[in-house]
């Protein structure tokens, strides 16, 4: 990693200069357009004194505007780093300076803020080192895990907006219709279409490379047989999140998200994205440690090896199966498929939601449950408090705002929500738990403080690749309102398939587990899916701070919020109004797909937002048969919309003579099982109906088909003598085939079209 060098200033001063600049990188065997901090990726290590002060200067030499945020620093509201919430972006050309005292020690990271550049390369790591050593250990090193695509960013958000397989399809996690059925899985299956999914899913976006500290493997030789080396881990990925093991002995796990806790001896270990985790490890008196951090999904890993000679293998982690895990979730009485958006954003009604959706249990049912979990929690208490050292002074930051007392409402909250139930199917998730993690201190608040309760749940919709809390987008959704001298309890509800790693800016707050007024200090927290994680923090900052899901494309398809203390808008942020962060979750996304084959000619075209959707659709056969439309619509909600368009085609079949074109005003749909539908009604009255489906059935092969019927009463117009029944006409459309996907932007098809004909070619995305 760079290191970047502190000027000399007086003794409690720091002083670090941070340049970003467009660069060529080459990190996974080919040179792409990336950003660079200082010239690297990751960006220098900045290492600061606890109760220091901290003097950053970035300067931006892009064509475009940055910025940069202080992951996990408890610092002034206006530099946090937020563009347009808390702090002015870095404009081209320009230079800002960040200043803040440093109140805490431990272990944090800084990167971008700015739309999607934090997968381009703008990240790094930043350490504030103790007043006093507390713990044993000679030595220390940052181990900085992020992921890395050879795509440019917003190609990666396009492809996840037009929901192509392909990103499945390279990493080897695509779930088939013929492996489905294999596995004896196909009522598994029919039960995720019923709900509009397609099935489980871990993670959305292929990487070319995992990188530690910007490489997929590093050495580090230099340590010692019996040196205690301080890793100090920060998942700094865009997407990924890892599962970290170690070879030999065990290391003890000493910091989360930079501050001290009970030390505990633990090996396998998640570490969800914008998390950090401190481990102390020996090196053995022959061999060198290796050290895995596998993405989640399995599909790849990067390693660190420590000392030297034979290597001390970590444990090998089986990839999940995602088949499996489907099957499982069919068995429970779960229902899937929450509103990412709704018809009355400004009705959010959490409460009513989180009843609707997600898990299901009657009250007989939780009483056993509760009952069935009370004895477990007992022994685990029993055996973890056995296994445990001896509790540490924690000093690693100021506690005085936070009263030693015991909230009883707290606690009941733990019982019923914190934790959550163990259901039946629910322990491929029992791993994802943080009741590992007890504070050195009491963390909990003074009983009679006053409580504000929010309930967020944690919403997304895959087809179209939106995210949201409450069935709101980031850009539909008013502030959350934080008042100061009061504990906001919040309770995350997650109601998708997928895990969220939840970051609030400019505090730490409790995660509510099972070591009650212990439970640690963190700020960001991973909830998994379909489970309830509570915490709570006192009003005590200013300001507005963001609060959001830190897998970078969440965030940007709408999964953020902002907490505002309700204090006026710092005049400093003048000429940078807010509306311009909310809308970047609203951004147009656009792409088509071009059909060349032998039998016809086919152009869609689509830019679409949160909202608001434009379409082209124009088929030529070579028999001479013409359709073409242009349509726009408007989401209601996830999976409704209401659209008008203009439709052309020829009137006589196969001839080019005589084009008739049609206002068409309609309703499209989203039906369970995945079948689009499509009703509409022309200038002529004449009312349609179409529908079409695509399943992949082996790897890269997928079968389509579509139908419509349009239906013609004549009642603008004459119809022609037919000999039936003259006031009526029928006129039906359908085609079927299957295509082989080649490679992201390729694909070969097949396909047989009652106005084209029978043929084949080549599909070309782009």
């Amino acid at each position: 990693m760079y290191n970047a060098s502190a000027q000399e200033l007086p003794s409690d001063t720091a002083t670090f200069s941070l340049t970003i600049r467009k660069d060529m990188v080459s990190k996974a065997g080919k040179s792409v357009p990336a950003m660079t901090v200082n010239g690297g990726i990751p960006g220098p290590t900045l290492t600061f004194q606890e109760g220091g002060y901290a003097v950053i200067y970035v300067t931006n030499e892009m064509d475009v505007e940055t910025s940069v945020h202080w992951h996990g620093i408890l610092l002034p509201n206006f530099f946090d780093g937020v563009p347009y919430l808390t702090t002015p972006p870095i404009l081209p050309g320009e230079t800002q300076k960040y200043e803040f005292p440093l109140k805490q020690a431990g272990t944090y990271w800084y990167h971008s803020h700015t739309m999607l550049q934090e997968q381009s390369g703008v990240y790094g790591s930043f350490v504030i080192e103790p007043k006093e050593k507390t713990l044993d250990y000679d030595s220390e090193l940052v181990i900085l895990l992020s992921d890395w695509t050879n795509q440019k960013p917003g190609n990666v958000m396009r492809n996840l907006k037009r929901g192509n397989e392909w990103y499945t399809i390279k990493k080897g996690t695509s779930t088939p219709l013929n492996q489905v059925i294999g596995r004896g899985a196909l009522g598994a299956q029919l039960n995720f279409w019923k709900q509009r999914m397609e099935g489980a899913d871990i993670a959305d976006i292929y990487y070319d490379a995992f990188l530690n500290n910007g490489q997929e493997t590093s050495h580090y030789p230099d340590f010692a047989p019996g040196e205690k080396v301080r890793l100090r881990f920060i998942n700094g990925s865009a997407s990924s999140q890892f599962w970290l093991t170690f070879g030999g002995e065990d290391p003890l796990l000493v910091s989360a998200d930079g501050l001290d806790i009970e030390p505990i001896s633990r090996n396998k270990t998640f570490i969800a994205i914008a998390e950090t985790y401190d481990f102390i490890v020996t090196l053995p008196e022959s061999g060198k440690i290796e050290i895995s951090a596998m993405a989640q999904d399995g599909s790849g890993k990067t390693n660190v090896y420590l000392g030297e000679g034979d290597i001390l293998a970590a444990p090998e982690l089986p990839r999940p199966d995602k088949i499996g895990m489907m099957m499982k979730m069919a068995k429970m009485d779960m229902k899937m498929g929450a509103p990412a958006m709704k018809a009355k954003p400004s009705e959010e009604n959490p409460k009513a939601m989180m009843d609707k959706w997600g898990m299901q249990m009657d009250k007989e049912g939780m009483q056993k449950m509760d009952m069935k979990q009370k004895g477990q929690s007992s022994a685990m208490d029993s055996e973890m408090n056995d296994s445990r050292d001896k509790p540490m002074d924690h000093s690693k930051m100021d506690h005085s705002a936070m009263d030693h007392g015991k909230s009883q409402a707290m606690d009941q909250q733990n019982t019923m929500e914190g934790k959550g139930h163990k259901m039946p199917g629910m322990e491929m998730f029992s791993e994802y738990n943080y009741d590992y993690l007890k504070s050195p201190e009491k963390t909990n608040f003074p009983a009679d403080e006053p409580v504000n309760e929010v309930l967020l749940n944690l919403t997304g919709n895959m087809w179209r690749y939106i995210w949201s809390m409450n069935g709101v987008p980031l850009s539909e959704a008013d502030k959350i309102k934080v008042e100061g001298g009061k504990v906001t309890r919040i309770t995350l509800n997650n109601l998708t398939m997928m895990h969220h790693p939840m970051h609030l800016h400019g505090h730490f707050f409790r995660v509510i587990n099972e070591n009650g007024d212990y439970s640690p200090l963190k700020h960001t927290v991973n909830v998994p899916p379909m489970q309830k994680i509570t915490i709570e923090f006192e009003g005590t900052e200013e300001g507005d701070w963001f609060f959001h899901c830190h897998v970078l494309y969440h965030m940007m398809g709408g999964m953020a919020r902002v907490f505002s203390y309700n204090s006026p808008r710092d005049p400093r942020l003048k000429g940078f109004p807010l509306k311009k962060l909310i809308n970047e979750s609203d951004e147009y996304f656009s792409w088509g797909t071009a059909e060349i084959a032998s039998h016809f000619v086919g152009l869609n075209l689509v830019s679409s937002n949160i909202r608001n959707q434009f379409n082209v659709n124009v088929e030529y056969g070579f028999n001479k048969n013409f359709e073409a439309e242009l349509s726009y619509e408007r989401y209601i909600y996830d999976y409704f919309r209401v659209f008008a368009g203009l439709n052309m085609e020829n009137e006589i079949p196969e001839s080019m003579d005589d084009i008739g074109a049609s206002a068409v005003v309609g309703i499209r749909f989203l039906t369970p099982f995945l079948f689009n539908l499509d009703v509409r009604l022309d200038h002529k009255l004449r009312t349609e109906l179409r529908i079409d489906r695509e399943i992949m059935i082996f790897p890269r092969t997928s079968i389509f088909g579509s139908y419509e019927y349009q239906m013609d009463f004549g009642w603008t117009n004459s119809l022609p003598e037919t000999g039936e029944d003259s006031s009526y006409k029928g006129e039906t459309t359908w085609s079927a085939g299957a295509s082989y996907m080649i490679s992201r932007n390729f694909s070969i098809m097949g396909s047989y079209d009652n106005r084209f004909g029978a043929g084949g070619g080549l599909s070309l995305r782009f």
